[in-house]
């Protein structure tokens, strides 16, 4: 039986206020020791395109197919541009969701109820002072919402509050998809382990608002997403992948529709086999989502739930375009497609009495990506989430840690790694490497080429090792180890000078030194397989080499332990070529092979780095699947992704970020950086600069390759 879970509970209004105004996050609470003897340390770490989603929620009016002048429409934002916003809901009932909170005597019912200007509410996911939480926003509806576009926040009474206030480790979680009916908010958090590798920790609960009180509805081991709340609010569904562990997906989870009942979680029945991110349009009658065997991501229809009959599956958007994450109207459907003709997401309607599509997003904003519609109570208004623009984004963002002892960034920029006295970064830009302080100061390009995982060297002051050529390469492919002296005092020093280290130009890669500045162990395919070396760290393989691993399979992202006994690596051995990685130890002299971390069968573990204590490790891994449905969000090529720290032995796994991206190439700092976000201002051609699902486009060639070869 798993431990139940923590309680959620509402704060008080002036800590409310405090903890929005003052852009800090509440102090975190000590948990289990992570920090070396030496004191407090950091570990920065690479998420995919996250640094430039900067989304917030907007809402535009319910379309006709009639209106076909972008002149009818005025977006109106409804979240506050602070931090990623996004998953919206529309409460049906604002004022009694005000009355169960303690700001409820700010907003009486003589003033909400305004004439032209009803009390409105929004509630979504919020990721802002490091950590994820849902919070409500109450505001005045603009009239007419079409003359101009403008800000909910513009409108007099406007509110912006976090709902829950976790206790415990739940604080650190992910919570997603929420819903609000009566008294009690449903929404996805991922705070309890499973107990299993490579098994989601997302799960739904219900917490009771006016006192915090939290139950889980999802059975123990199983793994729950994208909740929805029927019209009467008797029945959850729910996309499940059930007591299944996670096997891999980069698109389709495969997961199965469940309902149950939203009081406790029981009567719980699965309805559909394949399906996901399911809404009601009544208690009885489901609509979702699933790819089709024709290829193309479609919306289906169930019926008859609940009533003992069979229930129907019946496909309702044709083939030839993608469509997913729907929402029920009163007669039409609200969905976002990938048509073959755009480049972009773009939120529809689909009349169900006439098969016709309505566009809502395209006529507003045709060039940019819009996720996961929502509808309003009065099916007057539609919501989404797409990406605002501004002027800065976020180098360097603050998340919250587990650990005091700890400071965890996540960095705007790719294979991290400290100088030696943690005073300095260096990183990779895919292309260019990048040097900075470790605030975040004096930022500088020092190579314009492509570089990847760099390292510094202990010895030698300002001495970078990376490796020069094409990522993501095979064993022939021409990249090299070099390294790069940028000056060992300030930034502003002369010009880097360029050593190249390596000379076969077989994809050598991922160069760690020794901490006694005599020798670097790297990655190399000059055997035709992928494995480690040790060269001569100051004159490079011309000097001296000697080959560390052998086999027909993959050892890679290697990383020297600062007391040099051991150096840490990925491998693929248990199964060459099966995608499957864990991490191994093997000291210097080759001898004491051994595995630290295997991701259930399977699974992987990469890019470990050793704490400077050289007592612990930090890495990547799938180890808890994956939080959200993968169709749901931006492009991440490996959604699985989280960052994980754990004894040198293996023992006491513990996870340190909870979210629907792809973490990965973390490094472990001997210096504790102030937890405070860090801007940078980009080029205006920066913003907004992501990927909707790559495998779209190309899924959308292919099926229409496959039709046309199959036409007469």
């Amino acid at each position: 039986m798993s431990s139940p879970p923590p309680c959620f509970c509402l704060p008080f209004l002036l800590l409310l206020l405090t903890f929005i105004e003052s852009g800090n996050g509440p102090a975190v609470a000590s948990g289990k020791g992570l920090a070396g003897e030496g004191g407090k340390t950091s570990i920065v770490f690479s998420t995919v395109g996250r640094s430039r989603y900067e989304f917030d929620i907007f809402s535009l009016p319910v379309p006709s197919s009639s209106q076909s002048s972008s002149g009818d429409f005025a977006e109106l934002l409804l979240s506050d541009g602070l931090s990623v916003n996004y998953n919206g809901f529309f409460p049906t009932d604002p004022s009694s969701l005000l009355s169960l909170l303690p700001v409820s005597g700010q907003v009486t019912p003589s003033s909400a109820d305004d004439g032209n200007n009803p009390l409105e509410a929004l509630v979504y996911v919020s990721e802002r002072n490091g950590s994820s939480n849902i919070y409500l926003n109450v505001y005045r509806s603009a009239a007419g919402g079409r003359s101009n576009r403008r800000s909910a926040l513009d409108v007099p009474t406007g509110l912006n509050l976090p709902l829950l206030r976790p206790k415990g480790e739940a604080r650190f979680s992910q919570r997603d998809r929420p819903s609000v009916y009566g008294e009690h908010l449903i929404y996805v958090s991922t705070h309890e382990a499973p107990g299993v590798p490579r098994k989601s920790w997302a799960a739904v609960y219900s917490t009771h608002i006016p006192s915090g009180e939290t139950k889980r509805l999802t059975p123990p081991g199983v793994a729950d997403f994208s909740p929805a709340v029927s019209p009467s609010g008797d029945w959850t569904t729910v996309a499940s992948s059930g007591y299944r562990g996670y096997t891999g997906e980069t698109r389709d989870l495969q997961t199965h529709i469940a309902v149950f009942r939203t009081r406790d979680g029981s009567e719980r029945t699965v309805v559909v086999d394949h399906g996901g991110w399911p809404c009601w349009a009544d208690d009885s009658t489901l609509y979702f989502h699933r790819l089709s065997d024709d290829g193309w991501w479609s919306i289906f229809k169930a019926t008859a739930i609940g009533g003992g009959s069979p229930v129907a599956v019946d496909r309702v958007t044709p083939p030839g375009l993608h469509a997913f994450t729907p929402a029920c109207g009163n007669g039409f459907l609200a969905m976002a497609t990938r048509r073959p003709s755009s480049e972009f997401r773009h939120i529809e309607l689909l009349d169900l009495a006439s098969g016709v599509f309505v566009d809502v997003t395209r006529r507003v904003s045709p060039d940019a990506h819009h996720f996961n519609p929502f509808v309003s109570p009065d099916f007057a208004r539609i919501g989404y989430h797409r990406c605002r623009g501004g002027a800065t984004a976020l180098l360097l963002e603050n998340i919250q840690s587990p650990d005091s002892e700890i400071s965890l960034f996540r960095l705007d920029g790719f294979f991290p790694s400290f100088s030696p006295d943690g005073g300095r970064i260096a990183y990779a830009g895919l292309p260019g490497l990048y040097v900075m302080n470790a605030d975040g100061s004096g930022k500088r390009e020092v190579f314009s080429g492509n570089a990847f995982a760099t390292a510094w060297d202990w010895k030698r002051k300002g001495v970078i090792y990376t490796s020069h050529g094409p990522d993501f390469a095979n064993e022939s492919t021409e990249v090299d180890v070099i390294s790069i002296a940028v000056g060992e005092d300030e930034l502003g020093s002369p010009s880097p000078s360029i050593k190249k280290l390596t000379a076969g130009a077989q994809n050598n890669a991922f160069p760690s030194p020794s901490p006694d500045g005599k020798w670097v162990v790297f990655r190399s395919g000059r055997s035709g397989h992928k494995n480690l070396y040790i060269m001569d760290a100051v004159e490079g393989e011309a000097k001296e080499l000697r080959q560390l691993t052998s086999g027909p399979w993959t050892d890679t992202m290697c990383s020297w332990s600062p007391d040099g006994e051991w150096i840490a690596f990925a491998s693929d051995r248990d199964n060459p070529g099966g995608g499957s990685f864990s991490i191994f130890f093997v000291h210097p002299d080759g001898t004491g092979l051994r595995k630290v971390v295997q991701s259930g069968h399977g699974g992987r573990a990469n890019h470990p780095y050793f704490s400077p204590d050289a007592r612990r490790i930090v890495f990547t891994s799938d180890y808890a699947g994956v939080s959200a449905e993968i169709i749901s969000t931006p492009n991440q090529f490996q959604p699985y992704g989280e960052i994980f720290v754990a004894n040198v032995d293996g023992s006491e796994i513990r996870r340190l970020t909870h979210n629907a991206y792809e973490d990965g190439t973390p490094s472990w700092g001997p210096t504790f950086m102030k937890p405070a976000d860090v801007g940078e201002h980009l080029p205006e051609n920066y913003r907004c600069k992501f990927d909707d699902q790559r495998w779209l486009r190309s899924q959308a060639r292919h099926t229409e390759e496959v039709t046309c070869l199959k036409s007469p």
